[in-house]
C-alpha cells in the first residue's frame, strides 16, 4: 500500500522519497490532498494559453483571464492565491513553479486602468506566501530563484511631477525589475521598479533595493546596500 502511494505522489513530485516517520495514513492524507488540486487544476489549466504537465490549485485561489497564461509544466497556485492574466506580455511561468499561499499577482487593474506589461518566472523558481508582485512594468524572474514570505516587487512608480494635480491623478511610469538565476530574496524585502538583481545574489530579510545589485552579492538594509560578495566567502 505504501509503496503504491509513494509511486503515485512520484507523478507529480519525482524526488519523493519515503520518511520512515511517515506512515500510511500520512500518505493517504498527502495523496488526497494532492489529487483534490489536481482536479481544480485540471479543469483552470483547459483555459490556459498553454498548459503543459500537471497543474495544482489550492481552496480558495483564484486565477482570471486564463488565456494570457502559460505554464511550461508543474504549476502549483496554493491555497488563496490570485493570480490575474491580462496584460500585454502575458505571465509565462517555467516548469516546476509554485505560487504561495495568499499571493497576489497582478499586472493590470480590473477597473480600467491600462494594461500592464506581465511577468515571465524561469523553471524550479517560486513567489512565496503573502508576496505581492505588481507587474503592470515587466518583472523577469530567473531560474532556481527563491523568494521568501512577505516580499513585494513594484515594477512601476507613480508620477509625481505636477503639485497643481492629485498624485493620484497623474498616473504611472512602467518599469522593469529583473531577477537573475539562483537568486535569494528573503522575507519581507522589497524590490523597486527598474532594476536589476544579478545571478546568485542574496537579498537580506528586509531590505528594500533600490539599486542594481551585482552578481553573486549579498546585501541588506534600507535602502541595500552590498556587504559581502559570495565569491569571497
Amino acid at each position: 500500500m505504501k509503496s503504491l502511494l509513494v509511486k503515485i505522489i512520484q507523478i507529480k513530485r519525482k524526488d519523493f522519497e519515503l520518511n520512515p516517520l511517515v506512515s500510511t495514513w500520512d500518505l493517504v492524507q498527502i495523496f488526497f490532498f494532492i489529487v483534490k488540486r489536481i482536479f481544480r487544476g485540471t479543469w483552470a489549466g483547459l483555459f490556459f494559453k498553454e498548459n503543459q504537465g500537471v497543474t495544482l490549485i489550492g481552496k480558495g485561489a483564484r486565477v482570471r483571464n486564463k488565456r494570457f497564461i502559460t505554464s511550461k509544466g508543474n504549476l502549483i497556485i496554493e491555497e488563496n492565491a490570485e493570480v490575474q492574466g491580462i496584460s500585454e506580455d502575458g505571465l509565462i511561468f517555467g516548469a516546476n513553479v509554485s505560487i504561495g499561499q495568499n499571493a497576489l499577482i497582478r499586472p493590470s487593474d480590473y477597473y480600467g486602468r491600462e494594461i500592464g506589461k506581465g511577468l515571465e518566472i524561469g523553471d524550479n523558481s517560486n513567489i512565496g506566501p503573502f508576496n505581492y508582485v505588481g507587474c503592470s512594468g515587466k518583472i523577469t524572474i530567473g531560474k532556481n530563484v527563491m523568494v521568501g514570505p512577505r516580499v513585494s516587487f513594484y515594477a512601476e512608480n507613480h508620477v509625481f511631477e505636477s503639485t497643481d494635480i492629485p498624485m493620484k491623478l497623474q498616473g504611472i511610469e512602467k518599469g522593469e525589475i529583473i531577477i537573475g538565476d539562483d537568486c535569494w530574496i528573503a522575507s519581507n524585502s522589497v524590490i523597486v521598479s527598474n532594476v536589476t538583481i544579478g545571478e546568485g545574489s542574496i537579498v537580506a530579510s528586509g531590505s528594500v533595493v533600490t539599486k542594481d545589485v551585482p552578481p553573486y552579492s549579498i546585501v541588506a538594509g534600507v535602502p541595500a546596500k552590498v556587504i559581502k560578495s559570495r565569491k569571497n566567502v
